[in-house]
Formats: C-alpha cells, structure tokens, sequence
C-alpha cells in the first residue's frame, strides 16, 4: 500500500484556511454537453474558471502560502509555471504581503506574463520550457534564500487542490466518475484523496496530452520517466516529468489513464464553447477530451470534469477557432 502523500484532514485545514478567501466554486450539468458526449453520460462541469485567476491554481497557492511560516514568508517565495500555478501563487502573495518571483519560460503566454506583473510578482523568463524554469527557482533559493512553491512536490498545494474535489462531492451525490487531466497530477490525486475518505465507489481517470505525456508513461511503466520535450498547446500540462510526491499515488489509486491529441483537445474547447458558452484554455479542456476517449467504458455514468483554466491567450484562441489546432 503507497504511503499517501495527504490525507483527508489535510484537505480539511486547507479549506479552513482558504475560506476567508475563496467562494466555493459552481458545479453545473448542460443537457446539450450530455448530447455531443453521448452514451447516456450526465456531464458535471466544475467551473474553476470562475477563480479570480481563472483556474483552480490558486487552490493550490493559497494552501501554499496561508501554511507557510512567517520566517519562510518574510524571505519571499519563488515558483516555476507556465502561467496558472504562478498566478495562483502571485494572487496569494498580493493578499498577504509576502515577496514573489515567478520564473517561466522564454515566449511564454504573454497574457499570463501581464497578468503575474499586474500582481505585483517579480517575472523572470528564462529556459525552453517549464522544466528549465525550475532550474531558475530552484537557483533563486539558493542564492536569495527565497522558499520554492512547487506546483507538485509540495503537500500544501496538494491539500489546495483536494478541496476542489471535496466541494464537487458535496455539491453532487450522484457523481461517481471523474476524468481529470494531468500535468504533474495535484487535481487527481487530491480527488482520490477525498474520494477514499468520502466516497469509496468513485472511480478517478486521469488524462494527459499525447504531446507531454510523462506521467502516463511513468504510469504504464511503474517508475518515474521524463520525456524529452513538451509539446502541446495546452500549456497547463505541459511538463516533461513525473513527480515522485504525486506518481505513487497515480499508480496505485487511478481506474485508468489516456492520451489525448492536441486536435482532440482543440476539439473538446470549441464543444465546451458550443454547448455551455464556457471559453477555456486548452488545458481547461484536456477532461473533457478525455471524456470523449473513454466515453464507451463509462456509458451511463455521472461523471465530474474540471474545467481549468480559462485564460486562453488570443492569438491561440484564433488558431483554435480557425481549425489550425
């Protein structure tokens, strides 16, 4: 039995702690949604969307930041991403006074650039991609002292990312499905986390892109891989590592894993904008072409999906819509 990374009672003092600051989020049904996936399969729609930055990242910076002693707040905090998880960390920075550095990678979004200076976060640009931008955090902290807020290996953020799945199991006692997309896993494995406390039964699929997919290759393979490159307009889950604070968990509690294309994922954001009028980032949209993938094995079920984030940058949205994604 994997030794889990965080329990229910962590969940439970990060909601505590991210209650002054965070509305519960809406769960929604659309009966147009449940027609374009078929099957008989009622679609719930988490609209982390809704979040002041647009994706359920600012679960996982809030629980970061309200846990962090005020020595380690007083030297300030740096934090690699491609845009969600440094926005959550920068919005948690601005509410409670504390220092950020956020390093992401040379022609990142640039719309998520503007929005993490808007903050008040010191922005560094360096490296190919996500990866590379660690090395830079990681740097940081040893020549400025600063505390580093992984967007994965850290028990904080994954206790963040546990109290979306607990609001979507009270809001729905008839969900007993969820297809969750993954990037270094926090959302799946905070909802297996209150799914083996709350809800037994539920059964959790993950989703990665076919183009950054190091996760389900760690997954088929049983140990922690990388991948050379990450390629996939889905920024969100655009990493080329599995992590060891999250992998156990993914091999040992998912029902089953799968790769999705980028025209898949395309696809999946025009029928999210179709059918619900929700405009969504391409990693916003990586559940629901999941979703689509799986569709025969999870006929007749209730099935939650998580749409996060919605801060797709124009110039992506044109291809998407123009059909060259």
């Amino acid at each position: 039995m994997t030794d889990w990374p965080i329990t229910l009672d962590d969940v439970l003092a990060a909601r505590d702690r991210l209650r002054p600051y965070l509305s519960p989020t809406p769960l929604r049904d659309y009966q147009p949604l449940d027609a374009a996936v078929g099957g008989g399969i009622r679609v719930l729609v988490k609209h982390e969307n809704f979040q002041p930055t647009g994706a359920f990242k600012i679960r996982n910076g809030l629980s970061f930041m309200t846990a962090l002693p005020d020595d380690a707040r007083k030297r300030g905090v740096v934090a690699a991403t491609r845009g969600n998880h440094g926005l959550g960390i920068a919005w948690a920075g601005h509410q409670l006074g504390v220092r950020v550095t956020i390093c992401v990678p040379v022609g990142n979004n640039p719309e998520k650039n503007d929005m993490t200076r808007a903050l008040g976060a010191r922005l560094i640009e360096s490296g190919r991609d996500y990866d590379e931008s660690v090395e830079v955090a990681q740097r940081l902290v040893r020549d400025e002292g600063m505390t580093l807020a992984h967007s994965t290996n850290n028990r904080s953020i994954l206790a963040g990312a546990g109290t979306m799945a607990l609001e979507m199991l009270e809001q729905s006692p008839a969900m007993d499905t969820m297809v969750i997309a993954v990037g270094g896993g926090s959302q799946a494995v905070g909802a297996m986390t209150v799914a083996r406390a709350m809800r037994p039964g539920l059964t959790v699929y993950a989703v990665q892109s076919d183009g950054a997919a190091a996760a389900y290759e760690s997954w088929r393979a049983g140990e922690l891989r990388t991948v050379a490159e990450a390629r996939t307009f889905a920024d969100g889950v655009a990493t080329r590592s599995a992590y060891e604070l999250t992998f156990p968990a993914l091999r040992e509690g998912l029902a089953g894993f799968t790769l999705v294309s980028d025209r898949a994922i395309a696809d999946a954001l025009r029928t999210l904008l179709r059918t619900t009028h929700t405009l969504v980032e391409g990693a916003g949209a990586v559940g629901l072409a999941g979703l689509m993938a799986l569709r025969d094995s999870l006929a007749g079920r209730t099935v939650g999906i998580i749409i996060s984030g919605g801060n797709i940058d124009a110039a992506t949205l044109r291809q998407v819509m123009s059909g060259e994604l």
